[in-house]
């Protein structure tokens, strides 16, 4: 896997992150808005951490600045 997440891309997606387990946590969405909510949290931390998002390769998006040779 190639990485196609920039650094700006990647600190959004953990900070939209933890908005949504903040309001998790605080009762403002329950039911399975919440679930569905909190598995999109978890898909924005774990592509943040890998760099590299599966959509990005389908639709031909890049973020990150890499030096091309």
């Amino acid at each position: 896997m190639k990485k196609n997440m920039g650094t700006i891309d990647r600190l959004l997606r953990v900070l939209v992150a933890i908005a949504i387990i903040i309001l998790y946590y605080f009762g403002t969405i329950s039911g399975t808005l919440a679930v569905i909510l909190l598995v999109v949290a978890g898909v924005f931390i774990l592509t943040s951490f890998i760099s590299f998002c599966p959509l990005y390769t389908l639709f031909g998006i890049k973020t990150c600045k890499v030096p091309e040779k």
